[in-house]
């Protein structure tokens, strides 16, 4: 165990998100995603599960280390439900505040069609599989830079 590091934050993860380069994606999806046929297609082929742990509490950990992209309009990107086109549900209002409260700033949010968010998870460079049992509590973020001070 790690100081001030979330209690799930683990030697997997930490190395997915050391290893990712700016303008890399993480795939980080509720536990009703096709996680395992997803991973295997992934650039790193990683599969980090969080068993336990929902969506929203990842996703707070893991901007505790990860910076979302400033060069784009939106380094945030969840999946559309496809009930309800268009319709931002609480489980991504919550992560768009999570992201933003992280960042400082305004963060952009797109929504992604079913079909073309499992096609965009598959080139992200690894997913990371929690137990959120929201439907659509999926989610890619796109890795920004750390800048010197």
């Amino acid at each position: 165990m790690l100081k001030t590091l979330p209690p799930f934050m683990s030697a997997d993860l930490l190395w997915v998100l050391a290893a990712m380069g700016h303008g890399d994606q993480l795939a980080l999806v509720d536990r009703n995603y096709p996680a395992h046929a997803t991973a295997m297609a992934t650039r790193s082929g990683k599969l980090v599960q969080l068993p336990g742990t929902d969506v929203t509490s990842a996703l707070q950990g893991i901007l505790q280390l990860l910076p979302l992209d400033t060069f784009i309009a939106s380094p945030l990107a969840h999946m559309d439900p496809v009930d309800q086109p268009g319709v931002r549900l609480p489980v991504h209002h919550e992560a768009l505040a999570i992201c933003e409260a992280a960042e400082g700033r305004e963060v952009g949010m797109e929504a992604i069609g079913r079909f073309a968010f499992y096609a965009a998870a598959r080139n992200a460079f690894a997913l990371v599989h929690t137990t959120e049992d929201r439907p659509y509590g999926c989610f890619l973020l796109t890795k920004g830079v750390v800048f010197a001070d």
